[in-house]
């Protein structure tokens, strides 16, 4: 026995001549349930949550109150197309991008806190 054998196992395990051919349509079936695993679990939900998040960024309008996805919280000052200057205190403001804005929040929640 040389070191060759011992290191490679049997490749023709099977008498020769024969092959197993298996059903063509289970391997397309396969591919249709993984196709329909990553719609539903990858493709659907973040679609959806890009169309939120843009329905988000048209509504915005001046006095509301924000949460950047940095984590800073306040008013909109002033609007542009793409960005926005946001008042975190009196006298504050910072510019961010729209895109930045990661939810709204109601009336008066700023002066809650």
């Amino acid at each position: 026995m040389n070191l060759l054998d011992a290191l490679i196992p049997v490749a023709n395990a099977a008498p020769q001549g024969q092959q197993h051919t298996g059903n063509p349509m289970g391997s397309v079936l396969i591919l249709v349930v993984f196709g329909l695993i990553f719609y539903f679990l990858l493709w659907r939900p973040q679609s959806k949550r890009a169309k939120e998040h843009r329905n988000l960024i048209s509504s915005l309008s001046l006095g509301d109150e924000i949460v950047t996805n940095g984590g800073m919280l306040g008013k909109i000052a002033k609007l542009t197309d793409d960005f926005i200057s946001l008042e975190i205190s009196d006298g504050v403001e910072v510019r961010i991008q729209k895109s930045a804005v990661a939810n709204s929040l109601p009336k008066g929640t700023i002066n809650s806190l």
